[in-house]
């Protein structure tokens, strides 16, 4: 023997070779798939809990929210989430009190200071 693997020992190794990176992409696969399939079931869980909390009035002013500052409605609804798993709403949550709601928990941005020279 020279050393050096025949071709049926090559063809072998590569075959081993295959099944071993088909085993890991399957497993990289199910693994962003877990998370992606658990924050799916989040956000549905998120909506329910909105739509059951919340009037059409509340629910429209908050997708208009959502369309303009996603990260101040993201905020809202992670918050509107928490008070309604925690017991705290009793009946829905209507206009007024969404748009109280976001008064209280929007900061102020109105004010600004313009220097001139």
């Amino acid at each position: 023997m020279s050393g050096e693997p025949s071709d049926e020992e090559m063809q072998r190794l590569r075959e081993e070779r295959m099944e071993q990176l088909r085993e890991q992409a399957e497993q990289q696969e199910g693994e962003g798939g877990g998370r992606e399939a658990a924050q799916q079931r989040a956000e549905a869980q998120k909506k329910a809990v909105l739509r059951k909390h919340l009037t059409d009035d509340a629910r429209k002013r908050l997708n208009t929210l959502k369309m303009s500052k996603p990260e101040v409605a993201e905020q809202v609804e992670s918050q509107l989430v928490a008070i309604a798993q925690s017991g705290r709403i009793q009946g829905k949550i209507d206009d007024e009190k969404m748009a109280e709601l976001l008064r209280e928990l929007t900061p102020d941005s109105k004010s600004f200071d313009i220097k001139r020279r």
